[in-house]
C-alpha cells in the first residue's frame, strides 16, 4: 500500500495536480492539509471516478483536511480527543486541522495540519503547544489500547526537530517552528512510539518539504522539513520505501510544499 501527505494550500486551485499525482505515482491513500474550503464547495466527481472515497473536513477558506482512499475509508473522524478550541478564550471553535480514517489492511491514518504558532509571544504558539499535546495524548491512548495498532500520523507539523531541517538556523533566530517546545512537543510524539519513517532512507542536510513563495527560496534550496509521516511500531515495520516528490514544487501554480509518499507492506 502506497500513503501519501501533501499540503496543497487550495484543493480548488489544485485539483489536476492532486488527480495528476494519485495516477503518476499510484497512491492508494493520499492525506492533504489546508485544502481551504467547506466540503460542498469541492467538486470531487474526478476523484470518485477514479475509484478514490473521499473525506474532506472544512470550516472556512482557512485550514482543511481530507484523505483520498482507494482501498476503503471508514470510521472517519474529524478530530482528535482533547484538541483544544481557538482562540483558548472560549469564544473558539476546534479548527478543522485533523481527520482520521481506517484504510487498507487496517491503518488508522491520520491527516494532519498542526497549528503554525505564528510568533513566539503569540497566543497561537501556546495553543501549538497544547495541540500537539493532544497528539500525542491520542497516540499513547492508541498504543496503550493495542501495541500491536497500526496508527500513522502525517501531514504538516509547522515543526523543524532538527537543526539540519532549516537551511539556515541564523535565519530563524527567534521565530517559531525551531524553538525548544515546539521541538520537545515534535519529539514528544516521537517517544510515545511514532517514529519518522522516512528520515532514514533521506536524511539532511538539505532534504526540505517546504520552501515559502518569497524570495526564489526554493531555487535557492532555502527551505524546511516541515511535513513527516510518525508511524507506529507496526507501521515501522512495514515500511519498503519511501521518497519526497521535489518535482511537484516545480512549475505554475505549484503548492508551496512537496508530497512526502511511503510504501508500506503488512
Amino acid at each position: 500500500m502506497r500513503i501519501a501527505t501533501w499540503n496543497i494550500n487550495s484543493l480548488r486551485a489544485r485539483m489536476d495536480r492532486v488527480l495528476d499525482l494519485l495516477q503518476r505515482h499510484e497512491v492508494d491513500v493520499l492525506a492533504l492539509q489546508e485544502t481551504k474550503a467547506k466540503p460542498e464547495q469541492l467538486d470531487l466527481s474526478a476523484f470518485e471516478a477514479a475509484g478514490y472515497e473521499v473525506a474532506a473536513h472544512g470550516l472556512n477558506q482557512w485550514n482543511g483536511v481530507a484523505l483520498f482512499s482507494r482501498v476503503g475509508l471508514t470510521d472517519v473522524r474529524t478530530e482528535l480527543p482533547a484538541v483544544p478550541s481557538f482562540p483558548e478564550d472560549g469564544t473558539g471553535v476546534v479548527e478543522a486541522r485533523a481527520l482520521g480514517g481506517v484504510v487498507g489492511e487496517g491503518l488508522r491514518i491520520w491527516s494532519l495540519y498542526v497549528p503554525n504558532g505564528r510568533e513566539i509571544d503569540h497566543p497561537h504558539y501556546a495553543y501549538k503547544l497544547r495541540w500537539l499535546e493532544a497528539l500525542r495524548a491520542e497516540g499513547t491512548r492508541e498504543l496503550a489500547a493495542d501495541a500491536d495498532a497500526r496508527v500513522a500520523f502525517v501531514g504538516d507539523f509547522n515543526v523543524a526537530p532538527l537543526d539540519e531541517d532549516v537551511w539556515d538556523m541564523e535565519a530563524f533566530e527567534g521565530k517559531t517552528h525551531v524553538t525548544e517546545p515546539e521541538r520537545a512537543a515534535f519529539r514528544s510524539v516521537v517517544d510515545a512510539g511514532f517514529a519518522d519513517v522516512v528520515r532514514g532512507d533521506h536524511p539532511g542536510p538539505g532534504v526540505f518539504t517546504y520552501w515559502d513563495y518569497q524570495k526564489l527560496r526554493f531555487p535557492k534550496r532555502e527551505g524546511m522539513r516541515i511535513d513527516f509521516v510518525l508511524g507506529s511500531p507496526a507501521v515501522q515495520s512495514a515500511v519498503t520505501g519511501s521518497f519526497i516528490d521535489r518535482e511537484e514544487r516545480k512549475g505554475k501554480g505549484a503548492s508551496d510544499h512537496a508530497p512526502v509518499v511511503v510504501d508500506l507492506t503488512f
